[in-house]
This record gives structure tokens, sequence and C-alpha cells, in this order.
């Protein structure tokens, strides 16, 4: 792992983003109900599988710094036959939490895709990326 005990702690913040795309037929059906399927309430449900991932990210990614998170923020809405997902982590330290944010949103991702498999699996997940960072020495927004 990266030596950050030198260091200066800051406030760091990054959010990421990512899209489930849906056939337009499936997408119609989990619109008409709520996107609610037999599994249960599909948005919810990976909102909730995001924020655990965050919290594990450095048990899941080779060399990620354990962190004291802040807050964990997901937010998973319907658009033009895909769900938008977007991560907000926040924590104070020596490290940044790109790698927490991403994770929230792929793991989001992964959760609605088995979720809705059964209907079909012509389902993508697209367009995961960073979309900004603060704190540290490299702030970044695209």
């Amino acid at each position: 792992m990266v030596d950050v005990g030198m260091k200066s702690v800051s406030e760091r913040t990054a959010v990421a983003s990512g899209k489930v795309l849906f056939p337009e037929s499936v997408y119609s059906q989990l619109s008409e109900q709520g996107f609610v399927h037999k599994k249960g309430g599909i948005i919810q449900t990976a909102i909730i599988a995001g924020i655990q991932a965050v919290k594990r990210t450095s048990d899941l990614i080779p060399l990620c710094h354990q962190l004291m998170l802040s807050k964990v923020d997901i937010d998973i809405q319907p658009f033009e036959d895909a769900l938008h997902i977007k991560c907000m982590v926040k924590c104070t330290g020596k490290t940044g939490v790109e790698m927490e944010a991403l994770t929230g949103v792929s793991v989001s991702a992964l959760t609605i895709y088995d979720m809705c498999k059964a209907l079909s699996h012509d389902i993508l997940i697209t367009d995961i990326k960073l979309e900004m960072k603060t704190g540290g020495k490299h702030e970044f927004s695209r």
C-alpha cells in the first residue's frame, strides 16, 4: 500500500456515476410496477447494496486503504429506458474516496442487473466513471 502517513488530513469527496440500460419493453414493465419486481424494490435494494459495498471497498480492491467514512449517498433515478446511479462519498482523511464512490456505483448496478435478469439478459451496465473529487493535492471535475 502507498504510505500516506506524511500526507495532510483534509476533507475528501468523490462522486461517481453510471447507468443500467434496459430494453424498452423491460423498462416499461418495471416503470409500470414502480421498479418493484419479484425480489422486491429494485432501487431501494440497489442503494443498500451500494452503501454496503462502499463500506467494504478496502476488502474488495487490493491495496485500498481502510477509511473512516463520514457520508455515503446513493441516488438512483429512472430516465429514458435506464436507471442512472450517482454515488457521493465523503471522509476526512489522508487519502481520497474515488474507489469507494466507483465501487458504490458498480455494486448498485450489479444489484439492479441481478434483480432484473429474469426479464432479460440484454441489460447493459455502462458509463461508470468518476465525476469529481475534492481534497488532497489534485481536484478533478468532469
